[in-house]
């Protein structure tokens, strides 16, 4: 009889279930966009946030020793203070390797260049970098780090013969000075061909490569400095640095990375060496940029890790302000759905007045029919969550392919199957919620009154 009575209802006020299930389909269906974009809302804003650069610099710890001599400060010479690219194996080994998803170590050097910048006795910057490296899985290097470079023809590759073309890219304001395209050829001279004592911070060619004609095979426009620059892969800048007398040195002047993290709160400002135990190893298992800044030091003999909070704090404030606009209107499509559930119920307990009297004249308790409503307002938001779950699922692709430039406009299902029961728990707690003053409400009234107002 329970059951029958219960498949009557839908049949007889499919207009006011209707209403009612759309009205939390619609609630759930902004809901699972909103949790559905959130699960993945950190990702994304470090991606779009990526234009910026890297939120973590790495360089060596003797650039920040300072001796003063009679009130003078002196410092190491920056061309004899150097990290090692073989050190960088160690980011793979620390807590949170996996949330590091760029690397980019670089070399810097001047160079002296031939032709009419030679005869001015100029020296232009010389960069070398990763351009295409494998690295824990995946590709990086410098132009994994720095999106909005533009580049007109190819990144260099590095040269394993000494006898081969140097490849290297030139920035546009310094090819435009040299008057240089893409597929042309410039050579740097060694300190002999200039004639006078060489510059311990100007690089050199060794005799294998004195002379060498470098292809120029890009030309990239990008800041006001870089565009001045030479850039080069990094094993050939090292092996013009440091000549043929350290064949297999792999020195780097420092190493931009760029990392996912957890916005910057109170406790990640703290110095983790006054914690206690308990707390430093909270902070430590915490993806801050700071945590993780401090286990570089830790796996980078001579290095010094500092987060960069421009980059940090700007990620930081947008997912505030994004994940509470979203718990906001999630909020919002929920008590929406609840107000229009119970606006449902109560008209539909209104009609059905007379068969509660009925049932309430024939022994029903209040248990039941409380019971029997209940369970209409359960299956119909199990089916209405359900729907919504697909529906938002597809809302969330579609808003995310159009607000986030990191997916390329691809607009393919986010379907996470953890928020379906989420969702369906949600939509029972909304429709039990609202229905719950008008059944009550019901449940107060006296069976004998009501049936003699229908009599």
């Amino acid at each position: 009889m329970f059951f029958r009575l219960l498949m009557e209802s839908f049949r007889r006020q499919r207009r006011r279930k209707l209403l009612a299930g759309i009205a939390i389909l619609l609630g759930t269906t902004a809901v699972t966009a909103m949790l559905a974009l959130a699960t993945t809302i950190g990702d994304r804003i470090h991606k779009e946030l990526a234009v910026y650069g890297a939120n973590i610099i790495v360089y060596p710890k003797a650039d920040q020793l300072e001796v003063k001599v009679g009130g003078v400060s002196i410092k190491p010479a920056s061309s004899s203070t150097y990290l090692k690219e073989s050190d960088l194996a160690k980011l793979k080994t620390i807590f949170w390797a996996n949330n590091i998803t760029g690397v980019s170590p670089e070399l810097s050097s001047d160079i002296r260049f031939g032709g009419e910048l030679f005869r001015r006795n100029i020296s232009v910057p010389l960069r070398g970098y990763w351009f295409n490296h494998d690295f824990n899985n995946f590709k990086t290097g410098a132009p994994a780090l720095h999106p909005l470079w533009k580049l007109q023809g190819n990144w260099p590759q590095s040269q394993t013969d000494p006898h081969s073309d140097f490849q290297a890219v030139l920035g546009a304001d310094l090819a435009r000075r040299l008057g240089k395209n893409v597929g042309d050829q410039v050579t740097f001279p060694s300190d002999t061909d200039l004639g006078y004592t060489a510059d311990p911070k100007v690089a050199k060619f060794s005799p294998s490569h004195e002379r060498a004609p470098i292809k120029i095979v890009g030309i990239v426009t990008a800041d006001n400095e870089t565009d001045s620059e030479v850039l080069m892969a990094l094993p050939d800048v090292q092996a013009i640095v440091m000549g043929n007398d350290n064949i297999g040195a792999d020195p780097i002047s420092r190493v931009e990375i760029s990392a996912r993290t957890k916005p910057e709160d109170a406790f990640a400002r703290k110095d983790p060496d006054t914690l206690s135990p308990k707390d430093h190893e909270i902070w430590y298992c915490r993806p801050y940029a700071n945590s993780i800044a401090y286990q570089i030091r830790e796996a980078i003999p001579g290095a010094q890790a500092e987060q960069l909070r421009r980059v940090e704090q700007s990620e930081g404030n947008v997912l505030k302000r994004i994940s509470g606009l979203m718990w906001l209107i999630s909020a919002a499509a929920l008590l929406a759905a609840g107000f229009a559930v119970s606006a449902a119920m109560a008209t539909a307990i209104l009609e059905r007045r007379g068969e509660i009297g009925l049932m309430r004249s024939l022994g029903a308790s209040k248990g039941a029919i409380a019971l029997l409503f209940y369970a209409e307002t359960g299956i119909l938001a199990i089916f209405a969550g359900a729907l919504g779950y697909l529906a938002g699922s597809g809302l969330a692709a579609w808003l995310g392919a159009r607000i986030f430039r990191g997916d390329g406009g691809a607009s393919e299902a986010i379907l996470i199957p953890v928020l379906l029961p989420v969702v369906v728990a949600l939509a029972l707690a909304v429709v039990i919620g609202g229905s719950t003053p008008s059944i009550r409400a019901a449940l107060r009234m006296n069976p004998s009154a009501i049936l003699r107002e229908d009599a």
